[in-house]
């Protein structure tokens, strides 16, 4: 009985200790963002805003600008919006549509991998 008790208690230490030296070796972190379409009134485009995870105001302008200009950002489809997030180095994760009624919203989350801190 004993024997077997120390049997495991040693494999269980075994273990803590191998996923504690796994993590330190593999610290890659991502960043996520979510890309939402919502349909234009009597139109067949979508509106798109980037969700970062920010804040947002009902009052202010939350829309993506342009570094360069500081202007307001305008998409064509959910696909013009995928590929500027893409050539900024975000990657598509998933998809999924949520359809109320006669209106879709579509929902792109993407993921772009961060530096690794250096400890």
């Amino acid at each position: 009985m004993l024997l077997m008790l120390c049997a495991m208690f040693s494999t269980i230490l075994f273990s803590q200790n191998n996923s504690e030296g796994k993590a330190k070796k593999d610290s890659t972190t991502f960043s996520y963002c979510q890309i939402v379409g919502t349909p234009k009134l009597m139109s067949t485009k979508v509106n798109i805003e980037i969700d970062f995870g920010q804040y947002k105001s009902m009052w202010a302008d939350n829309s993506l600008k342009d570094p360069a200009t500081g202007e307001r950002i305008v998409f064509n489809s959910m696909i013009d919006a995928l590929n500027y997030m893409g050539k900024l180095g975000w990657e598509f994760a998933q998809a999924y549509i949520v359809t109320t009624g006669s209106n879709s919203v579509y929902y792109y989350l993407l993921k772009k991998t961060n530096k690794p801190n250096k400890e």
